[in-house]
């Protein structure tokens, strides 16, 4: 964790992975749209970020992590608004992707993997998260009716992060700006 400097905001190198596959389709996949919408929204102008999505492929809308213009912005939630859910849920090499990314010093790295959980491979997940974490943060969104709440937690708690729950449509907002408040610290 960075050290505590009184009123001193840390920049930060943000990756949000969205779960575009099929088991996210219909309300799951508006909740999901909304939380990256509202992450990206949140962004201040000295920080980093990217968008990854995955299905039974992954997709990075960015090389690499871009500076949070007003451009690169609007840019990514072009990108997450026009996220279909359709495909397998092959998170491997999204999380992979998330994690091998190479870190910038001095920015606070911080990755959010939003997911309803739909993962048969949990151990190999944990193990990846363990071996490939370093100073990374993970923090897990649950998303829908019925996410894999016990992956998540276990997930988030590996990557010395937190996970939130997101069941309802009408709970995107505050529960991001929950996440948010965590984030920022």
């Amino acid at each position: 964790t960075p050290p505590e400097v009184p009123g001193a905001l840390f920049a930060r190198d943000l990756t949000v992975l969205i779960d575009a596959s099929g088991s996210m389709h219909g309300v799951s996949m508006s909740q999901a749209q909304r939380a990256v919408s509202l992450a990206i929204k949140a962004l201040q102008p000295g920080d980093l970020f990217n968008v990854i999505e995955f299905d039974s492929h992954t997709t990075a809308l960015y090389p690499d992590s871009m500076p949070a213009t007003p451009g690169n912005v609007g840019n990514a939630l072009d990108f997450v608004t026009s996220l279909q859910a359709e495909g397998g849920t092959e998170m491997v090499p999204a999380l992979k992707l998330a994690l091998e990314s190479p870190p910038y010093e001095a920015y606070l790295r911080q990755v959010v993997f939003i997911t309803d959980g739909s993962v048969g491979y949990e151990d190999e997940m944990f193990s990846m998260i363990e071996s490939r974490l370093g100073a990374t943060r993970l923090f897990t969104v649950g998303i829908g009716s019925a996410p894999n709440s016990w992956f998540m937690r276990k997930a988030a708690a590996i990557g010395r992060g937190s996970h939130t729950r997101i069941g309802q449509l009408d709970e995107v907002a505050e529960r991001m700006a929950s996440l948010w408040d965590r984030l920022a610290l």
